[in-house]
């Protein structure tokens, strides 16, 4: 599993101010948004699910290999096992959620099944989202633009309402490409924004950088 910019995007942009004491990260791949999570807050849980054998083993290992190793742990689970398992509820949850479904057939099988949507529906995301989530807690996702209005309707059936949404161009003259969502169980006025990554190739906007710059040792 490849460190992709999607991932550093949700890590750097959920918004902390709450100071969330525990926090779960859905479907780890290295473990980067926990080790993001782990960076920029003193949560003292910070709990993962992985069910790809080789992502949970490589996730471990780059937690054990932290600064913060003593807050960090992920099950070996799918989401569905954990959610009947577990009766804790967090305060943070956070997903960087399989989709691509179009190119499923070309893609290996563990790096297929982390890209498509069926290994873990929106539906089931967000309806182990609600049960996991304490009562004054936030979740947030990242997601394919065109799937938005499907995801804040699903989200909506789950008492899940949007606080913030970010919409996101890889370049000026280009088409919004995906969606940062965060929700709560409360219903507040949503802060939209826009967020442009690049004015040209790998020259990245302003705000692009100040957003990711403490997580990159060059940007």
């Amino acid at each position: 599993m490849k460190v992709g910019t999607d991932g550093v995007l949700l890590g750097a942009w959920a918004n902390l101010d709450f100071y969330p004491d525990s926090i779960l990260d859905i479907g780890a791949g290295t473990g980067l948004i926990a080790l993001m999570m782990a960076q920029r807050c003193d949560a003292e849980t910070i709990d993962a699910i992985e069910l790809n054998d080789a992502a949970y083993e490589q996730t471990v290992e780059n937690f054990e290999a932290s600064d913060w190793g003593d807050r960090l742990f992920c099950y070996h689970a799918s989401l569905a096992e954990f959610t009947d398992e577990i009766d804790d509820k967090y305060d943070f949850i956070i997903s960087n959620p399989p989709f691509y479904t179009s190119t499923y057939k070309e893609l290996p099988e563990d790096r297929a099944m982390a890209r498509h949507a069926e290994s873990l529906t929106y539906v089931d995301l967000l309806n182990s989202t609600a049960k996991l989530l304490s009562e004054q807690g936030n979740c947030a996702f990242i997601i394919p633009f065109e799937e938005e209005e499907n995801f804040l309707k699903i989200a909506a059936e789950n008492q899940l309402y949007p606080n913030r949404i970010t919409r996101v161009k890889g370049a000026v003259n280009t088409a919004v490409k995906r969606s940062l969502l965060q929700f709560s169980f409360l219903k507040t006025e949503v802060i939209f924004s826009e967020l442009t990554l690049e004015l040209s190739r790998h020259n990245y906007t302003e705000d692009y950088k100040s957003l990711v710059q403490d997580f990159y040792l060059k940007l």
